[in-house]
């Protein structure tokens, strides 16, 4: 179970998909979530590893401070854990569901605080996912930051926002005759 404001985002997300695809960018209608808007982020994609701010909303810029548009999403995450950032980025990618990531928010004077961040793939004109939109949702009070910047985040678990998902049998290697067949 997400918090209301996660759930407010995915439900948006899933009623505008396409078949078992993701839905278009394009398609996405802000006015589903108008309360949610200083929250949201939207990622680029221009290659594994590069995923840049296109958009950021205002609770995001006090966060990590103003400037985002741009810079890689990568790197609000400590460095141990932009791998597995990035895993989920590639893997919704291509799977074409949300997950959301339990993180801790840790800045210099400041209790830790935790957050989910929902990330959820969009497709461009030609139906591949190009961009990712996202929420930066608080799951217990804030301390006012006075200008601390919050960098890097802390993971803490990966979710799929859809169960059936989650539960999927993983993938394995297949071996015959000590080759790698899958």
């Amino acid at each position: 179970m997400f918090h209301p404001g996660t759930q407010t985002l995915i439900d948006s997300w899933t009623a505008r998909r396409v078949e078992a695809g993701a839905p278009s960018r394009r398609d996405i209608d802000p006015a589903d979530f108008a309360k949610l808007l200083p929250q949201v982020f939207i990622l680029g994609r221009e290659g594994p590893g590069i995923y840049p701010f296109r958009l950021a909303g205002g609770f995001l810029s006090a966060i990590h401070g103003s400037g985002l548009n741009g810079k890689n999403g990568l790197r609000l995450w400590s460095v141990g854990d932009r791998p597995k950032v990035q895993a989920a980025l590639e893997s919704i990618r291509r799977v074409a569901e949300p997950v959301v990531i339990t993180t801790e928010l840790v800045a210099e004077g400041m209790h830790p605080a935790s957050m989910e961040v929902l990330l959820a793939p969009l497709a461009g004109p030609d139906g591949e996912v190009d961009r990712y939109i996202g929420l930066y949702q608080p799951t217990a009070p804030l301390q006012r930051l006075n200008d601390e910047i919050v960098e890097p985040m802390l993971l803490h678990s990966i979710h799929w926002a859809d169960p059936a998902v989650a539960n999927a049998p993983a993938l394995r290697l297949a071996t015959l005759d000590g080759r790698r067949i899958a």
